[in-house]
C-alpha cells in the first residue's frame, strides 16, 4: 500500500500557518531598496507517494574523513538498514549495513529511521546508491580533498513556498556542502511536519552532505513527559559528534578540504562549567592551522544583532564563549534565528577588531513565521549590510588565504547577488598570528 499523510494531524498546522499568512496580505516595500519584499509563504505539505518499504526522506551527512552517513525512513518496520553503492549507475560494487531506530511522541509513532555509514569513499567522486534494497536510485558527490570548496549556508529553512524557492536557487549552481545553523522543519511538536520536511528536502539533501545544528524550533520540550527535548531532531538528524570527541549530537566539529567547521549548540549548556565549553576548549586547541587554515563556527542565536527581533538572546552564550573563538582566530561565525540577513565587520567584545571573526546572520531560508522587518536605528557601525529578505549564502574558499562570501536574495524567479565580500584568513595574517598578550606587549613597546 502507498503511505498516506494523516489529514487530521496536518489540519492544525495548516490552519496556524494560513493564519500567519493572512496577517500579511500585501507585499511589503523595502525602505532601503526599490523592490517588493514578499510576505511569508504558505506551508507546503509534501506527501508520501512511494511504497511503504521504499526509502523516503533520504539525506546524507559527512561521517569522518572518508565516510558518509545515509539516513532514510520507511513505513515498513521490516525493511533492512542496508545501502548498496558504487561509482556506476545501477552497478553496486559495495554494500554496508547499519542501524535503525524509531520514536514515539504522544500519539505519533515514527517510521523506521535507518542510519548506515558507507565508505571509505574517494573525494570528488559521484556515487550511486540504493537504500533498503528497493525504491529509486540516488546519487551524491563527495567533497574535494583540498581547497577550493564551496559551502551553501542558510538557516531557518522551514517548508514554505519561500523554502522551495530558496532550495531551487541553491540547486541552480553547484556546491559541495550544505550548512544549516538551526531551525529545520518548524514542526514545533507536530511530528508529521518532520516527515513532510524530510520529503521536501530529499532531492537536495540526498545528493550533497547536509551538516546541521539545532535551533529553538527543534527543542520540542513538554514538561514531565518530554523534559529533555530534541527527541525528533536527534533521531532523524544524526551528526558526527562522536568523531569529534563530543558527547552530544547538539554540538560537534568536522574537517573538510582545509576547513575546520564547528557546530555549536545554542540550546544546551554552554557556561564555563558545561560539557560543551570543555569540549570546545579541547577542539579549538587541537586545530592545526597548517592543515586547516580556515575555521568556521555555526550556531543558532546570533551573538551580534541589530534587528529588533530576538535582541540579546545570544548574549549569555557570547559572554561565555566569545573569548575562546577569538583566541583561536576563528574566521567566521554564522547564525540564524533572526529572519533576515545581516553581515558585520570583524568583531571582538562589541568592538571592531581585525583579529576577530566576521559575523553573519543568515536566518532567511523561508521559515513559516515571516521576515523580521525592523532593524534598530541609527545603524551600528559594526553592521555593514542588513536586509530583511529571503535568500541563501555561499562561501567559496579558494585557497589558504582568500575566500569569497556572497548573499543571494530570492527575487521572483532569480536569485540576485545582493551582497559580497572577499575575506582573508586570519591564519595568514601576521598581525593576528600573535596571542592577545603578545600583541598588547608589542603595542606597549611601540608607545
Amino acid at each position: 500500500m502507498m503511505g498516506k499523510c494523516s489529514k487530521s494531524l496536518m489540519a492544525f498546522p495548516i490552519l496556524l500557518h494560513t493564519l500567519c499568512f493572512l496577517l500579511f496580505p500585501q507585499p511589503l516595500l523595502s525602505q532601503e531598496n526599490h523592490f517588493v519584499r514578499q510576505p511569508a509563504g504558505q506551508l507546503i505539505i509534501t506527501p508520501h507517494q512511494r511504497y511503504n518499504s521504499d526509502p523516503q526522506q533520504v539525506h546524507i551527512s559527512l561521517m569522518g574523513k572518508e565516510n558518509m552517513s545515509v539516513s532514510w525512513i520507511t513505513e515498513d518496520k521490516h525493511t533492512k538498514s542496508v545501502v548498496e553503492y558504487g561509482t556506476k549507475s545501477g552497478e553496486y560494487s559495495a554494500k554496508a549495513t547499519g542501524e535503525h531506530t524509531s520514536y514515539q511522541y504522544f500519539f505519533y509513532n515514527s517510521g523506521r529511521i535507518h542510519n548506515v555509514v558507507i565508505g571509505p569513499l574517494q573525494p570528488s567522486t559521484t556515487y550511486f546508491y540504493r537504500c533498503g534494497g528497493s525504491g529509486p536510485e540516488f546519487s551524491f558527490k563527495t567533497p574535494p580533498p583540498k581547497l577550493p570548496i564551496e559551502f551553501v549556508i542558510v538557516g531557518d529553512l522551514g517548508q514554505t513556498e519561500w523554502t522551495a524557492s530558496t532550495l531551487k536557487h541553491v540547486d541552480s549552481s553547484d556546491y559541495d556542502m550544505f550548512l544549516l545553523p538551526g531551525d529545520l522543519s518548524y514542526a514545533d511538536s507536530q511530528q508529521p511536519l518532520w516527515d513532510s520536511f524530510g520529503r521536501l528536502v530529499e532531492p537536495y539533501a540526498s545528493k550533497r552532505p547536509w551538516m546541521v545544528t539545532e535551533g529553538n524550533h527543534e527543542i520540542e520540550i513538554f514538561p514531565i513527559i518530554y523534559p529533555q527535548g530534541f527527541k525528533a531532531y536527534n533521531a532523524r538528524w544524526t551528526m558526527p559528534f562522536q568523531q569529534s570527541g563530543s558527547t552530544s549530537n547538539l554540538y560537534y566539529s568536522f574537517e573538510v578540504a582545509g576547513t575546520h567547521i564547528i557546530m555549536l549548540g545554542s540550546y544546551t549548556d554552554f557556561d564555563a562549567q558545561s560539557q560543551q565549553y570543555t569540549w570546545l576548549q579541547s577542539d579549538l586547541t587541537n586545530i592545526d592551522r597548517v592543515k586547516t587554515p580556515w575555521v568556521i563556527a555555526l550556531l543558532h542565536a546570533p551573538w551580534y544583532n541589530t534587528n529588533e527581533a530576538h535582541q540579546g538572546e545570544g548574549e549569555s552564550m557570547r559572554q561565555a564563549m566569545e573569548e575562546l573563538l577569538y583566541n583561536a582566530r576563528v574566521d567566521l561565525v554564522f547564525a540564524g534565528h533572526v529572519h533576515a540577513y545581516e553581515r558585520f565587520t570583524r568583531i571582538y567584545d562589541n568592538k571592531a577588531d581585525l583579529c576577530g571573526p566576521m559575523y553573519v546572520t543568515i536566518g532567511d531560508g523561508g521559515n513559516s513565521e515571516g521576515l523580521a522587518l525592523k532593524f534598530k536605528n541609527p545603524p551600528s557601525p559594526l553592521s555593514l549590510y542588513r536586509e530583511p529578505s529571503f535568500g541563501h549564502g555561499r562561501l567559496r574558499i579558494l585557497n589558504e588565504t582568500h575566500a569569497h562570501w556572497s548573499w543571494h536574495r530570492n527575487n521572483d524567479t532569480d536569485a540576485v547577488i545582493a551582497d559580497g565580500i572577499w575575506i582573508e584568513s586570519l591564519s595568514s595574517s601576521k598581525a593576528c598570528s600573535k596571542t592577545p598578550d603578545q600583541r598588547d606587549h608589542a603595542a606597549k613597546e611601540e608607545l
